[in-house]
């Protein structure tokens, strides 16, 4: 039997033709080459112009709430999560010392006053005394020339002579002394009045002190926004500049992500920004700009920085903190916490202008209170109003 018949002997592999290995391989080739072709188009076209990063949180102002005065607490008005509006009083504290003295310098105030106005009733009271002193002078002056006259016919004695020169010598002396006691007078109260007058001044000057101490022993909201960090407790007894709790106002929050220092050589002040929160997932996207680099990598501004000057140095590619402002509406629609994840995006391709720009940014008011400036327009008001009461001969109680 030939071993064509033989069943026992498998048939020899058949090997496919040089023509379809070579198309396979062909279609292989074409699959890579469109993939490398379009990843290039890609990158030419997009990925060359946008830098990510997920190293990046957002970062807000956290106010702290410190006293101004040493005192007692007596009363706390807010806790940590709750929100305040500016101008709310966060903590009392004990006034009896400060109304106290609040007290003593309006009552020093007053009676200032009362002295400044006498002052200028007593120099219109010289002033009468000048012009009395001076119409006896005159009338001295006529009797001596009338005398003289009269002596030289001999009709008048030499004695009575003697006592008209008397008469006007003592005249003269009595004027040259009410006008130079004017002078001195005058010399407190000329140029000014009674709400410029030095002693009325400094006077009101202790008010003014007086009072911001007084209204300092009450701590209100410089801003709005959400209480958090409260240490103060009630009854505490705290000095001057401790630290009670802290406002932050999350209406006004940014992204600071840290980007490579490679990633930073088309990064200019201005670029549009594409971000995402882990917190709302990668559906919800937020839109900024780029509004400043760091002035140095995070590692140099590190409490501890590295010391590169190892022998077993190993290079580490820097971060730089990108400085991203978001879109009000957005924030407000979708708002943040400090301290949050965040991816960020940047599209590079308006590259124009320097990389670090020497332009002076002008601050909006939001890092501007209003709150201390009413304190002095207040206590402005009660010194004038104390002034006004008792320039009129009216007193002013004491609230």
């Amino acid at each position: 039997m030939s071993e064509q018949n033989d069943p026992n002997v498998s048939p020899a592999p058949v090997t496919p033709a040089p023509s379809k290995r070579r198309k396979l391989l062909a279609r292989i080739a074409a699959v890579f080459a469109i993939g490398a072709l379009s990843y290039g188009v890609y990158w030419a076209l997009v990925s060359r112009y946008h830098e990510d990063t997920d190293n990046a949180y957002v970062n807000g102002n956290v106010v702290q709430i410190t006293s101004q005065v040493a005192g007692t607490v007596v009363r706390i008005e807010a806790d940590d999560t709750d929100f305040v509006k500016v101008g709310t009083p966060l903590v009392k504290l004990d006034t009896a010392d400060a109304k106290v003295a609040l007290d003593e310098a309006e009552s020093q105030l007053a009676k200032t006053v009362r002295q400044v106005r006498n002052l200028f009733v007593t120099s219109s009271t010289l002033e009468a005394a000048v012009h009395q002193r001076e119409s006896e002078l005159a009338k001295a002056q006529d009797d001596m020339k009338r005398r003289e006259r009269l002596a030289q016919s001999g009709a008048v004695s030499g004695e009575e002579l003697d006592h008209a020169r008397n008469a006007l010598r003592g005249a003269e002396a009595a004027t040259v002394a009410a006008r130079q006691q004017l002078a001195a007078h005058r010399a407190l109260v000329d140029h000014t009045t009674v709400d410029d007058h030095p002693d009325v001044r400094a006077a009101a000057a202790k008010v003014r002190e007086a009072y911001i101490a007084y209204s300092r022993t009450s701590l209100p909201a410089p801003v709005s926004g959400y209480i958090a960090k409260r240490s103060v407790q009630l009854g505490q007894r705290i000095n001057a500049g401790a630290a009670l709790m802290a406002v932050v106002p999350l209406d006004d929050v940014w992204v600071d992500a840290n980007f490579k220092e490679v990633q930073l050589r088309n990064m200019r002040v201005g670029q549009p920004v594409t971000l995402s929160a882990d917190l709302y997932g990668g559906k919800l996207e937020y839109h900024g700009r780029v509004i400043g680099f760091g002035a140095g990598t995070g590692g140099a501004f590190a409490l501890l920085p590295a010391q590169n000057a190892s022998g077993n140095w190993i290079k580490i590619v820097q971060r730089v903190p990108v400085r991203i402002a978001l879109d009000a509406a957005e924030l407000k629609a979708h708002p943040l916490q400090v301290g949050l994840s965040m991816q960020a995006e940047v599209d590079t391709h308006d590259r124009n202008g320097e990389r670090l720009p020497q332009v002076a940014h002008v601050r909006s008011n939001a890092d501007a209170s209003a709150v201390y400036t009413t304190i002095d327009q207040l206590a402005d008001e009660r010194v004038h109003t104390i002034i006004a009461g008792n320039t009129n001969g009216r007193t002013t109680a004491v609230q």
